[in-house]
């Protein structure tokens, strides 16, 4: 997404409930990685946290029209991840919207 304004910001943040839940909930997490590293939509970033406290933390940045679908919620992958997700989660989940005020990004995988 280099030298493209960037519309859409959302950070997710939500604990889990165990760390038999936070695995089952990384192992969907990847699967959403998996596919998206497959399809390769180019109008997104997304990256995904594990906290020390098993807790979880996604930041997406997407650009896509008000009638178009979130390109990382589209995927099949996505709808694996979502089912279940209220039983492995502790608690609500927290979005808020955000603004970029800088980045610096290289390969960190």
């Amino acid at each position: 997404m280099k030298g493209t304004q960037v519309e859409k910001r959302l950070v997710t943040r939500y604990a889990t409930k165990s760390k038999v839940a936070a695995d089952e909930n990384q192992k969907r997490v990847e699967g959403v990685f998996k596919e998206l590293e497959n399809t390769k939509p180019d109008n997104i970033s997304y990256i995904v946290l594990r906290l020390a406290d098993d807790s979880f933390l996604h930041v997406s940045f997407h650009n896509h029209g008000e009638d178009e679908t979130n390109p990382i919620s589209a995927t099949p992958a996505f709808a694996h991840f979502q089912d279940g997700h209220e039983s492995r989660r502790d608690g609500a989940v927290s979005q808020t919207s955000a603004m970029l005020v800088g980045s610096y990004i290289t390969d960190i995988g």
